[in-house]
C-alpha cells in the first residue's frame, strides 16, 4: 500500500502504517478523551482523560494488530505467502500472495481474526472483573478493550466480503458449490449489499444529526464496496504462463538521487510515455519517483528540490522478478495500488513493468456484478 511507513517485522511478517492511521490514531483518541470516558468516569481530571484515552487508542491498534497476525500465521501454515501488514484507516489488512487453494484454507485463515478478537475481548473483560472493584483508569481501558474487541468481532463476522465473515461465507459457498469463481461472486454481491446499507444508514445517521457516526459508517461502506469489487476482480486473473521478462520495458529509467525535480521533468518526462523513473545513487537503487509525487509539489520549488526528498525509499517499494508470472505481477500491483513495478534480479534493475505492460497481456470482464457463468458480450478491460 503506498503512503506506508514500515516499522519492522513480527515472525517475519513485515508491519507498516500508512498515513491515514494517523488520523485514525487522532479521532479515536479525540472521541475517548473528549466523550466516551469523561460520560463514563465523571470524577477524573482532563488530562486523565487524554492520557488514559491515548493509550486506550495505541492498545485498540495492537489488538488490531493481533487480529490480522493471526490471519497471517494460519495463511503462512497453510501455504499461502503473506508479504506484510498494514495499519490503515478503517483497521488493518494483511496482504497475501494469491488465493487460498482449498474452502478449509479460505474457512480456518477468515475465521481465526474474529477468533482471536473475542478472546482478546473475553481476557480484557475477565481480568477486569478480577481486579479489585473501582472505576480506575485500568479498569476503564480495561472494559473500552472487552467492548471494542467484541465489536471488532461481530462486524468482521458480517457476511459481506471482503470482511472475515464474507470470506467464511465464500467457503461454505465454495466447499458446496466447487467453483470458487461463483463462491466468489456471490460473496462479492452480498458484500456490495451490505456495504450500500451502510452508506444508506450512515447518512440517515448524519441527517439525524449524529454526523461523526453517520460520515464515518458511509466511509465504511464506501471502503467495502470497493473492496468487494476489486477483490471480485482480481479472483479473475486467468493463468498467465507469460513471465515478467516478455512484458517489462526495458533498458528502465535511471536518474541519480540528487538530479532536481525541474531537470527530471525537461529532459525525462516532457513529451515521453514515461510514469516513473527509479533513482539511484552509486549504481545502487534507493528509490522511485513517480508523475504523481512530481505533481504534490508546487512548480515553483522543482528547481531546488532533490529527488531524494519526493521519493519512495527502496526499502518500501514493492518489485518483482523477471521470472515472477504475470499473473503475480498483476496482484502485486493491484494489492499495493501501485502503477509500476522495478524488475529486479539479484539486486540489480533490469527492467520496468507497468500496469499498461501487463494490460497487453491480461483482459478482465469490465462488469464484476456479472455471474461468472453469464456470456460476455464486451472485451475485458483493466480495472480502474
Amino acid at each position: 500500500m503506498e503512503g506506508a511507513l514500515r516499522l519492522g517485522r513480527i515472525a517475519g511478517i513485515e508491519i507498516s502504517i500508512h498515513a491515514t492511521w494517523l488520523l485514525a490514531f487522532a479521532l479515536v483518541t479525540w472521541s475517548l478523551a473528549g466523550n466516551v470516558f469523561p460520560s463514563t468516569y465523571p470524577r477524573w481530571g482532563q488530562g486523565t482523560y487524554w492520557v488514559v484515552g491515548t493509550i486506550a487508542a495505541l492498545l485498540l491498534f495492537v489488538c488490531v494488530l493481533l487480529h490480522e497476525l493471526s490471519h497471517s500465521v494460519v495463511a503462512r501454515a497453510r501455504g499461502m505467502p503473506v508479504s506484510g501488514i498494514t495499519l490503515f484507516i478503517f483497521g488493518g489488512v494483511t496482504n497475501l500472495h494469491g488465493e487460498a487453494k482449498r474452502p478449509a484454507d479460505e474457512f480456518w485463515m477468515a475465521i481465526v481474526g474474529p477468533l482471536t478478537s473475542f478472546v482478546i475481548g473475553a481476557t480484557a473483560w475477565l481480568v477486569l472483573h478480577l481486579l479489585p472493584s473501582g472505576r480506575t483508569p485500568v479498569a476503564g481501558v480495561l472494559s473500552y478493550l472487552a467492548y471494542v474487541n467484541l465489536l471488532l468481532a461481530i462486524f468482521n463476522l458480517v457476511p459481506g466480503f471482503p470482511l472475515d465473515g464474507g470470506r467464511v461465507l465464500r467457503s461454505l459457498v465454495w466447499a458446496i458449490t466447487h467453483d470458487m469463481r461463483r463462491a466468489t461472486w456471490i460473496a462479492a454481491r452480498i458484500g456490495q449489499a451490505i456495504a450500500c446499507l451502510f452508506i444508506v444508514v450512515g447518512g440517515i445517521l448524519a441527517w439525524q444529526g449524529e454526523w461523526l457516526n453517520g460520515v464515518w459508517l458511509a466511509f465504511i461502506g464506501w471502503f467495502l464496496l470497493n473492496a468487494a469489487r476489486a477483490s471480485y476482480r482480481q479472483v479473475l486473473f486467468p493463468p498467465l504462463p507469460q513471465q515478467v521478462a516478455v512484458a517489462m520495458r526495458t533498458p528502465a529509467l535511471t536518474v541519480p538521487a540528487d538530479l532536481s525535480i525541474a531537470d527530471l521533468v525537461s529532459r525525462h518526462l516532457l513529451g515521453r510515455e514515461v510514469r516513473a523513473v527509479v533513482v539511484t545513487e552509486g549504481g545502487q537503487i534507493v528509490g522511485l519517483v513517480s508523475v504523481s509525487d512530481v505533481q504534490r509539489v508546487p512548480p515553483d520549488r522543482w528547481l531546488g528540490t532533490p529527488l531524494r526528498a519526493i521519493m519512495t525509499p527502496a526499502a518500501s517499494l514493492a518489485v518483482v522478478g523477471p521470472e515472477n508470472s504475470l499473473q503475480e505481477a498483476a496482484a502485486r500491483l493491484e494489492e499495493r495500488g501501485v502503477n509500476q513495478l522495478p524488475v529486479v534480479r539479484n539486486g540489480a534493475l533490469v527492467g520496468m513493468l507497468s500496469r499498461a505492460d501487463v494490460r497487453r497481456f491480461l483482459r478482465l470482464d469490465p462488469d464484476p456484478t456479472r455471474p461468472p457463468d453469464r456470456p460476455r458480450n464486451t472485451p475485458p478491460a483493466w480495472p480502474a
